[in-house]
């Protein structure tokens, strides 16, 4: 792991197409994995990060809608898991490990959260607005689905086709 970040994975490669594991102990791997997600997603940059997105198959997830530019924003939770959801907003989203793309996606207007911090406290809380939507396209990660699986069954052939010929041009 070169200068703490990692290698973020692409639309196509297993480990995004599996449920994440859940954790069970809060030991030294799962906080240098935390640490070096940050870091990855700052110098992404990404304002969300999932496990799966650097091959590690565990509910971890990292969210900060600053950048890194407000250490108070930052989120970094475990087993997330949504409780309750109200209403739906579509709004273009992009995603890390399919770059170069911004898709239309619906999404709960407002979620009611249950999961750990990293320190081992519980958290349940309300969210919407961005947060909201980061939240559950990071969860999405950890269930093994992507925005692309998300689309009609129409544009998810498109992008598909297009994503394929890119890989087949070394684009990709």
């Amino acid at each position: 792991m070169e200068s703490g970040i990692l290698k973020i994975c692409k639309y196509g490669e297993d480990v995004l197409k599996v449920k994440a594991r859940e954790i069970r102990d809060i030991d030294r791997h799962i906080t240098d994995l935390a640490a070096a997600m940050v870091k990855t997603m700052h110098q992404a940059p990404g304002i969300g990060l999932a496990a799966p997105q650097v091959s590690e198959s565990v509910q971890l997830l990292t969210l900060d809608l600053s950048v890194g530019e407000n250490p108070e924003e930052l989120l970094i939770i475990i087993n997330p898991q949504i409780i309750e959801a109200d209403g739906y907003e579509i709004s273009e989203e992009g995603c890390l490990s399919v770059p170069g793309y911004s898709l239309p996606i619906k999404r709960s207007a407002r979620i009611f959260l249950q999961a750990t911090l990293l320190d081992g406290q519980e958290l349940r809380a309300e969210f919407d607005g961005l947060k909201a939507r980061v939240l559950q396209h990071e969860i999405d990660h950890l269930n093994g689905m992507l925005i692309v699986d998300r689309l009609s069954s129409l544009k998810r052939t498109l992008v598909k086709k297009e994503i394929s010929q890119k890989r087949k041009s070394g684009q990709w």
